[in-house]
């Protein structure tokens, strides 16, 4: 018996009591008529609510007419644990602190500057340059470096607004200290510009960036000019670290491992950017840097680990990964009886789910395009009044990147709005574009499937050729997919990589008549396009969903209406996605518990713990994920280390449990599953639950 059709559009309704949870609401199926009028409801991105529902974004068919049950979903950030899986299709891990065995760090400790050469002359020469503040800072620094403190942190000279005379001080140190290297900083947002100081490792000193020719930068080569120039040859130039991070997102955590070794981010490659509320290990590349650098991080890390080192002879790139293996514990689950959650959980691994894109990647339209930021909010309305850049600055935190590129821009170039757009970091941008994608493939999908059903494939679907041979598509002119994420991933730049590695060529067909009575396709080969200049859409009436959606929010799909081409989709080349997807490997269990505070699985960090015969009383000082002492605060501790180093949005970025049952007993769902790139995993729960993933919803499952 099939339940009524849901409007995909309507907006979710408020949390139900518990009791209304215990009988969740059946979900609506995909066999009723429909018609493609439903168009002519959906809201525009210019008439969305403040705050996104799953409908808003597309996101409105389940496949099983399976009933759900409650569950909350991330409860603790260490409910959600995602491992990479590389491209070879192992799973990374955490595993040891050990130096790889080809450590030489011996040989490449020899100093540079340790010739036995008295500076005392060229100490007094700069002080009467920069004066005795700054020559005193460059003596002790000098006394460090010369007794082999190669890892000596960097010192900053006083602010210096003259430029000339900024020059003068970098023209000296080059012709001076060949060992050491400079750059300009800027110490805080409105200050005067600074001259940054550090060692550099290489014999003959660091060449400048600008001085330096800037190699594959076509396809995106790791690249860093303040590598060791004295590197063996027979040794990988790469060091490659598994990186473990607790309620980090990638690039929080290697921007402050890049501040403490003293190199800019662009030293370092990765495969993906990983979810910030969750407990993540991926693989990570940075460009000739000793494995015990970045070893001897890890008692001055919180909520960051580095391990598993090794030297290869290439970086990574985004992309270079074949999935994720995902961890998941709900909790709190309640249903009607457990038979329900059994029947559910079966389900999910035999019927699979819905390949949607994440609420997460698809937020940054209601961010950017809707504005709906309250301290963005809040500053804009500052700025409109009184029009000053720098206090309006200081009023935005750094961690809103994009309001301060804009701005800032702004106050060099006012009125030069698009100048200021591209101010923004480029992978941001893109987001922007490939969110509005996603948005539509969304849509898209829900129809397709609504319309159609999961268990044909119709007259004009896309599908994946399979009458061409993996040799015949690699040699094929088709676009290839470009960079991978998912929500392992936080998907800054995500194509849509959603076919696996032997078809990562788009090579697809429409589905026609002959094809129909071969019987050659099934659902599972049926894809979706993402809008760009060399796909193919649809032969049927899906296709009207993608070019009715965005003409009403004024885009046009074949056509630049406006001279920025990288805002416009016309000028990406598009992708293709997978409609539906299964988990791979899925395993679940059920858990019994009564202390909300206290972890249900072992991270990385916990079994290495456990196999070194710590004792469980043992707290590390960066107080993460080691014992059973610190489940009770370590989650707030790393938060408030956060918050107190300014590295991140000040909201809790943890919170204990403070429920009035906390003690009483209670049922969790573990779920154990690996996802290809740029599927999501909570899509899957979604399925699970039947019910909205929005944070927003799960927060009020919590009261």
């Amino acid at each position: 018996m099939h339940s009524t059709l849901r409007n995909p559009y309507m907006r979710l309704r408020a949390p139900p009591s518990l009791s209304a949870l215990l009988s969740p609401p059946k979900p609506y199926l995909f066999s009723k008529p429909f018609s493609l009028s439903y168009l002519s409801r959906p809201r525009t991105l210019a008439t969305m609510a403040k705050t996104l529902d799953e409908s808003d974004v597309g996101i409105s068919c389940y496949v099983s007419s399976l009933a759900g049950f409650r569950g909350i979903l991330k409860q603790r950030y260490s409910d959600f644990i995602v491992n990479e899986v590389d491209s070879d299709g192992n799973i990374v891990r955490l595993t040891s602190f050990d130096l790889p065995l080809e450590e030489f760090a011996e040989k490449f400790q020899e100093n540079p500057c340790s010739d036995g050469k008295d500076y005392t002359l060229e100490i007094e020469s700069f002080r009467s340059l920069c004066g005795e503040v700054d020559a005193d800072a460059l003596k002790a620094f000098l006394e460090k470096v010369l007794a082999s403190e190669t890892d000596a942190s960097p010192i900053v000279l006083s602010p210096d607004p003259d430029k000339s005379h900024r020059t003068e001080v970098h023209n000296f140190f080059k012709r001076t200290f060949k060992f050491l290297v400079t750059d300009t900083v800027e110490e805080s947002e409105g200050s005067s510009k600074c001259i940054r100081v550090r060692f550099s490792s290489g014999k003959g000193g660091g060449m400048s960036k600008r001085g330096m020719k800037r190699k594959d930068t076509k396809d995106d080569k790791p690249f860093d000019s303040r590598g060791s120039k004295n590197w063996p040859e027979h040794i990988g130039k790469f060091l490659r670290f598994n990186l473990y991070k607790e309620n980090k997102d990638t690039q929080e955590a290697i921007g402050l491992i890049g501040k403490m070794l003293g190199v800019h981010q662009r030293s370092f490659g990765f495969a993906g950017t990983k979810d910030k509320r969750a407990v993540t290990t991926q693989r990570v590349t940075i460009f000739k840097q000793h494995a015990k650098r970045l070893a001897e991080l890890n008692s001055r890390l919180f909520g960051v680990k580095v391990g598993d080192f090794c030297y290869v002879k290439e970086g990574l790139v985004l992309g270079q990964l074949a999935g994720n293996r995902f961890t998941i514990t709900l909790r709190v689950v309640a249903a009607d009886c457990k038979d329900t959650i059994k029947a559910a959980a079966d389900g999910l691994q035999s019927n699979g789910f819905i390949n949607y894109y994440g609420l997460q990647y698809l937020v940054s339209l209601s961010l950017i395009l809707l504005k709906q930021r309250p301290i963005t909010r809040e500053v804009r309305e500052y700025y409109k009044e009184h029009g000053d850049v720098d206090s309006t600055l200081k009023k935005l935190p750094r961690y809103l990147v994009a309001e301060r590129a804009i701005l800032q821009c702004l106050k060099k170039s006012p009125g030069n709005y698009l100048q200021a757009l591209k101010a923004i970091p480029r992978t941001l941008r893109m987001m922007y574009v490939h969110s509005y994608q996603s948005y539509l493939w969304n849509h898209a999908a829900s129809m397709r499937v609504q319309k159609y059903g999961i268990s044909q494939v119709v007259l004009g679907d896309l599908v994946l050729c399979k009458e061409i041979s993996p040799a015949e598509m690699a040699s094929s002119d088709n676009p290839e997919l470009e960079d991978d994420c998912n929500d392992g991933d936080n998907c800054l730049l995500d194509l849509s990589d959603g076919v696996h590695s032997e078809e990562k060529v788009q090579f697809v067909k429409v589905v026609e008549s002959e094809d129909l009575l071969k019987g050659l396709y099934t659902f599972e080969d049926v894809v979706l396009p993402l809008p760009g200049s060399k796909i193919l859409y649809p032969a049927n009436d899906i296709a009207g969903v993608y070019h009715d959606l965005a003409k009403k929010d004024g885009i046009s799909l074949t056509e630049s209406v406006h001279g920025a081409k990288e805002f416009s989709i016309s000028n990406l080349k598009g992708a293709y996605r997978r409609v539906f997807q299964r988990p791979i490997d899925f395993v679940w269990e059920l858990l019994d518990y009564t202390d909300d505070n206290i972890p249900l699985v072992e991270t990385d960090l916990d079994i290495m713990q456990k196999d070194s015969g710590l004792s469980n009383e043992k707290v590390f000082v960066d107080v993460i994920s080691v014992s059973q002492t610190k489940n009770l605060d370590s989650e707030v501790s790393i938060g408030k280390h956060l918050v107190e180093e300014g590295n991140v949005d000040p909201s809790p970025t943890a919170e204990l449990v403070h429920n009035s049952d906390i003690q009483s007993p209670k049922l969790a769902l573990k779920l154990a599953f690996t996802l290809p790139t740029s599927c999501y995993a909570t899509m899957a729960v979604r399925e699970l639950l039947k019910s909205s993933t929005s944070v927003s919803y799960h927060k009020s499952l919590n009261h």
